[in-house]
């Protein structure tokens, strides 16, 4: 057990997560979070679901999947070191979204609400580091959605038709 959260806490100091904690913070964040593994194809949560945990991406690929119909389309692609279910979980609105596990040890730390509810009032700090990593991994979600659409566009109308 000591071994593997050394690998997670060595794991998080390279993430961009943590780049300004010490190692002493990173292992107070891993004190909030749990482990979590899923086998290929298990869904880590689903759509209508209101987002009650962030996950964090240790090992593994994740797919967010729309349901078309009973068709599941992906959407994008969670790898190692990426923040998912972060704007259900501060928004509090139902998931639009599948997240499903791309492989047969996918692990993730989860970060449940009420974990995260302490973690701000024990240590704002790393609550704050949290909540930049969420902006910048949902800006990153929203400039990926833009070049895609304008890249359909371009595909639809023609590049410099007037």
């Amino acid at each position: 057990m000591a071994d593997k959260r050394a690998k997670l806490t060595q794991f998080l100091n390279q993430q961009y997560l943590c780049e300004t904690l010490t190692v002493k913070e990173v292992e107070t964040l891993l004190d909030y979070t749990e482990l979590a593994s899923y086998k290929n194809g298990a869904v880590i949560a689903d759509i209508g679901d209101v987002g009650e945990a962030l996950f964090f991406v240790i090992k593994g690929e994740a797919s967010l999947l729309h349901d078309d119909g009973g068709r599941e389309i992906e959407v994008g692609r969670m790898k190692e070191g990426d923040l998912m279910g972060e704007m259900s979980f501060f928004d509090r609105h139902p998931r639009s979204l599948r997240m499903r596990s791309l492989s047969d040890d996918t692990q993730l730390l989860k970060l449940s609400r009420p974990m995260y509810k302490r973690l701000r009032v024990e240590h704002p700090y790393i609550a704050v580091n949290l909540l930049e990593h969420a902006i910048i991994s949902l800006d990153r979600l929203v400039r990926r959605v833009s070049e895609d659409e304008a890249t359909l566009a371009r595909y639809i109308y023609g590049a410099g038709k007037k």
